[in-house]
């Protein structure tokens, strides 16, 4: 059986770890999109983060400074949250500011090979709590993929981006496919090998972890929006969250002065989606997906683009945590 590496899909090697990023100890066992893991022992593994960047599915080639210290940071700091919280984690600690401990996991593909009583394996599942229209869900909802009724509001209802929605909205999609689908409730449970209750223990995690989260930003002048989380079961068979979560790659945070003025400043790595979706990328890259041809390459990033993205990054890791970046 395969070892969890709680990073996504496989991707081809790109940009090297971050200089000082490279200690000796551990074995390799593979790498995400951004980050690698290793093997540190029998019941621990090792995140290594990178400064590559993806969107759609895709790696970006170009590098952005100082964005893996920013990940493996703020995740850190959101698992400390967890812990006072009451809540279970894979956290252990960070050697460095680009290496993160975690307890170790399976990754079992085939939920049906849990057996009855699943232990140390990997939810094959992502999910997503919604609390603003934005995103993928407001993409679904001007293709009429999703009708007003299904989120909440009145079918006759005129949706507005940035609306909120009248109850946060739980979403599944899934983990270890080669890109992302909107799960059903019955095949979530079915791909994910978990039961009615425990989906909703999840769904009630979620939202103890993102209603702490909003009470320290808040005063920092943000709203989280929308984000995604994973889970694995434990040694005792209990849900533990995993991976990372509450950075710029898997949430995404508005700025709350502008939202009262209208105005919906990401502070998240949807800025880099939007540029792909304005230059024509996006578009081409959905047109060969739903065709069944190549996708094609995604370009690199302006070197303009690259500074404003490791500044963005930088400047939501100092907003979400409260402390400051030393920039090297």
């Amino acid at each position: 059986m395969p070892q969890a590496d709680i990073s996504g899909k496989d991707a081809p090697a790109h940009g090297p770890l971050p200089k000082g990023s490279e200690p000796s100890e551990g074995r390799f066992l593979r790498r995400g999109k951004v980050k690698e893991v290793w093997e540190i022992g029998p019941e621990e593994l090792e995140f290594r983060f990178t400064d590559d960047i993806s969107v759609f599915d895709k790696i970006i080639p170009s590098q952005i400074p100082h964005k893996g210290e920013t990940l493996a940071r703020t995740s850190a700091h959101w698992f400390e949250l967890c812990s006072r919280l009451g809540i279970n984690h894979h956290f252990r600690g960070l050697p460095d500011p680009r290496r993160m401990r975690v307890r170790r996991v399976e990754v079992i593909p085939d939920a049906s090979r849990f057996g009855p009583h699943p232990r140390r394996v990997f939810i094959p599942l992502e999910f997503v709590m919604r609390y603003y229209v934005a995103g993928s869900l407001w993409d679904r909802l001007r293709a009429g993929k999703t009708r007003p009724g299904e989120i909440g509001f009145s079918d006759g209802h005129s949706v507005q981006y940035g609306e909120r929605l009248p109850e946060p909205l739980f979403e599944v999609t899934t983990k270890l496919e080669k890109v992302d689908r909107l799960l059903t409730p019955s095949e979530a449970l079915q791909i994910g090998g978990i039961t009615k209750d425990q989906m909703e223990e999840i769904r009630r995690t979620i939202l103890r972890v993102d209603e702490g989260m909003q009470k320290e930003i808040g005063p920092r002048g943000l709203v989280h929006v929308d984000g995604k989380k994973e889970f694995a079961f434990d040694d005792e068979g209990r849900l533990m969250l995993v991976d990372t979560f509450g950075t710029a790659d898997e949430d995404r945070f508005w700025m709350a002065d502008g939202m009262k003025e209208g105005r919906f400043e990401e502070f998240s790595k949807e800025f880099v989606r939007q540029y792909y979706r304005s230059t024509g990328y996006h578009d081409e890259l959905q047109a060969a997906r739903q065709a069944g041809r190549p996708e094609p390459p995604i370009p690199p990033l302006p070197p303009e683009l690259v500074a404003r993205v490791s500044e963005l990054y930088t400047g939501i890791f100092e907003r979400l945590t409260g402390e400051r970046f030393r920039r090297s």
